[in-house]
Order: structure tokens, then sequence, then C-alpha cells
């Protein structure tokens, strides 16, 4: 076994069996080609990364229209509103018809304000379950890798209690023992790392999706607020007030502008991110940006992991053989040895080694005892062998049930499982609950724009006029 255990330990990672084709796959390629700002708006082709500036650049001109609509209408309305306060230019509705235009003004503030409305609605419905789907997204995220962590931590948990198994008096060799040591040191930074990144990572994202609620929630309120006020202020004539809903009006309308921008962004991260996980899937040992998210355990800590679990399980099993045949069934004199015991019941099984010489599965025969019947076995041996028996089953048991899901962790089954999941069962959700926000925003900028050229209309004329108007 020297030299094939020295082969297993000093190899580059890989797990014995067929060589795994390592390439770099770029995620998303089509869709990521984008305009990217910071480098002259030459198309970006690096793929989905989230580490990578260009990309976040990229993705950001998603945006532009509805920043662009955000700073045009700021410019504009600003400046006829100051023409219009500056200048004293008026618009004025005479005539005979002016009192059925004033009607169809009415009748039309009405559908722009229920459109707001409806936006706000909308928009409020849209953010608490799109809210709640991102954290939904992001706890289940989380919890795969805190049972990647814990699996980590429970093999060096294992690991630590096999050097303290004794059988009379029989431990683990001082090399086993060392070695155990040093793997779990590897181990325990593995795991350390992945649990460090993975709460630093959330918090931020908790962070910043709450703050995007609060601006949604305050958002919906203000501009339902503005928009209901408003109309009432028109319809009764409040010439006064309603000045100062058009002004907050005209910058609660670019900031919805913005917010759209935002979304749009929003909603393309999350698509490209959904696109992203599908391909890897379908390419699960490529090198790629996923790892920022949910990353493979390396392959050289599995391998050493599984070996020298494998290792202990048959050695501790080792031990208890070597008390079964030579002091528990062989009923030695007293005098014969330090560790004698007065056998007088049934032969005790031999336990069986669950791993041959070269540490492959190997089947339990008819005499032997398997970990998982010696677990339940009651050994017929003095209180203080029974103790040292079960401890020492307990923790090869434990070894051989925490050590093997290391192998999902290794060829990253455990982690296309996990994305094959959140592309199936989060992405459309999040999705349509993106598109049911953008909606929302839309609505209300539109409604709330239209109503301001109604209410600066209203603010113009007589207040008897507006006033007989509500009563007609």
């Amino acid at each position: 076994m020297g030299s094939w255990k020295d082969e297993i330990l000093s190899s580059s990672g890989e797990a014995p069996g067929p060589a795994i084709d390592v390439s770099t796959l770029v995620l998303a390629a089509n869709r990521t080609k984008r305009p990217d700002i910071l480098s002259g708006f030459h198309k970006y082709r690096g793929g989905w990364d989230i580490a990578n500036k260009h990309y976040w650049a990229s993705v950001g001109f998603t945006g532009a229209a509805a920043f662009i609509l955000a700073i045009l209408w700021f410019i504009s309305f600003g400046l006829a509103l100051a023409v219009h306060y500056c200048c004293g230019c008026k618009i004025n509705i005479n005539g005979n018809g002016s009192s059925w235009s004033l009607r169809i003004c009415l009748l039309l503030l009405i559908v722009f304000t229920s459109a707001a409305a409806i936006g706000c609605i909308l928009l409020s419905v849209g953010q608490v379950e799109f809210h709640g789907e991102t954290l939904d997204t992001l706890n289940y995220v989380v919890n795969q890798s805190e049972y990647t962590v814990q699996t980590l931590r429970n093999v060096t948990e294992y690991l630590s209690l096999a050097k303290t198994v004794s059988v009379a008096q029989i431990f683990l060799p001082s090399d086993v023992e060392a070695d155990i040591d040093r793997l779990n040191v590897d181990l325990n930074t593995a795991a350390d790392t992945l649990e460090e990144t993975t709460d630093d990572n959330s918090s931020k994202i908790r962070k910043v999706f709450n703050a995007v609620r609060s601006a949604l929630i305050t958002v919906a309120a203000v501009m339902l607020l503005i928009s209901i006020l408003g109309l009432v202020l028109s319809i009764s004539g409040h010439q006064h007030a309603i000045h100062i809903f058009i002004i907050s009006g005209w910058l609660l309308v670019a900031v919805t502008f913005i917010l759209c921008g935002v979304f749009v962004i929003l909603d393309n991260a999350i698509s490209d991110t959904c696109m992203a996980m599908g391909e890897w899937v379908e390419n699960p040992h490529a090198e790629t940006a996923l790892s920022n998210i949910l990353p493979c355990v390396d392959q050289r800590t599995t391998n050493q992991t599984l070996f020298k679990s494998k290792q202990v399980i048959n050695d501790i099993a080792n031990m208890v053989n070597g008390f079964v045949g030579s002091v528990a069934n062989s009923n030695p004199p007293p005098q014969a040895s330090s560790s004698y015991y007065n056998q007088s019941g049934p032969l005790i099984p031999a336990l069986c080694y669950p791993y041959d010489s070269q540490l492959q599965d190997r089947t339990c025969s008819a005499q032997e005892l398997s970990m998982e019947n010696a677990s339940l076995q009651r050994w017929e041996v003095d209180s203080n062998m029974y103790t040292e028996l079960v401890a020492a089953v307990n923790v090869s048991y434990a070894l051989e049930h925490y050590a093997p899901p290391l192998l999902n962790l290794q060829n990253c089954n455990f982690v296309r499982d996990t994305f094959r999941n959140i592309t199936s069962s989060y992405c459309p959700p999040l999705e349509h609950y993106l598109g049911l926000v953008n909606a929302g925003l839309a609505l209300i900028s539109v409604g709330v724009m239209l109503s301001l050229a109604l209410w600066i209309l209203y603010a113009n004329r007589p207040q008897r006029e507006v006033l007989l108007l509500s009563f007609l």
C-alpha cells in the first residue's frame, strides 16, 4: 500500500478514476456581449463574472435609456417650470369650449391618477414578492454552503475523536495521528474560508436589497399620496398648494426613472446569473466565475480526507478485532495478561473491515459484524471494555457515514444540484416579480408625468371656474 498511498497524497488533486478535463468556460457569452462603458463602449466579451468591473459596466449600460430619460425629464421640465414661473407664460383654455375642455382634462387627470395609483399597487406587490423571493434564494444558497461547512466539520470532529479511541490500551499509530492533525488543519481552513465568505457576501446582499426595498416602499407611498392629493387639490381649486405638488412630482418622476434603470440593470444581472448557472450545470468541471458563489471543494484535500478516513476505519476495526481475537474469545488465564477477561458466554464475532487492502469497498462476510450492526450490538464484556468498544465502533460508523458525502463536494454534484434547483425553482419567480416592479415604476412615471401637465393647467384656471366644474 505504500506506493499507492504516496501516489494519492502527492497527486495534483485528481481522484482515482477517469481523468477530468478541466477547461475554462465563458458563461452566458452571447447574452453578455454589451457595450462596456469603461472600455470606450467596445463590446464586453468576458461573459458572466460578478468579480469583473467590466461586466458590471456592461450590465449598467442596459439601464442607460432610463437614466437618459431621467436627465432629459429633469432638464426639460425644469426649464419649462422656470419659464412658467419666471417669465409668466401660462396655458389657458378660453372660448366657448373651455368647459368641455376642462371636463376632458378632468377625465384625463382621473385616468392618469388611476394609472399612477395602479402603478403604486403593482410596485408595492412586486417589491414584497421580489424581496421575499430574493431572500429565499439567498437563504437557500447560504444553507447549501452551511451544509458543506458542516460536512467538513463533522469529518474533522470524528477524525479528532478517532485519536482518542483506545481498545485494551491500544491506540492508533502515531504517524496516523500526525496525519490526522495535518489534515484537520486543511479541513478547518477550508470550512472557515467558505463560512466567512458566505457570511460576508450574504450580509452585503441583504443590506443592498433591504435598501432597495426601503426605496421602493418610499417611492410607492409618496407617489400615491402626491397623485391623489394633486387630483383633489386640482379639482378643489387650491392653486397655491398645487404648485408644491408640481415641483415635488417633477423631482420624484426623475427619481422613478432612475429606479427603473436600476431595476433594468438588476433584471439583466439576474437573468445573466440564471443563464450562467444553467450553462455551468452542463459543464460542471470547467473553471468559471461561479466559484465565487459556491465553489467545489479542493480535490486534493478531499482525496486526503477520504483516504485517511478509510485508513482510520480499518485501523479501528483492526484494534477491535485484535482485542476480540487475542483476549475476548481466547479466554486466557488471569496471570497471562493485564487485559484479562473471563469469557464465559458465546464467542464475539469479528468486526467487518469495510475496505480491503487497497481501501476499496468490500462486502462483509456472514461471520463478520458490520459497523452499522455493531453499533447496536450488546457486547458481552465488562463495562469498561464495553464503553471502549462502543466508542470505537461509533467513531468508525460516523466516519463511514460522513466521509463519503465529500465525494459530492469533490465531483461538484452537490454544487450542480444546487444551481440546477436555483435555475428551475428560483429564477422564474425572480424574473416575474422584477417585471412586475418595472411595470409599476413605468406606470407611476408616465401617470405622474402626464398629471403634472394637467396640474399646471388647473393651477392657471380661475378658482371660480374650477369649483364650478367640480359640481357639473
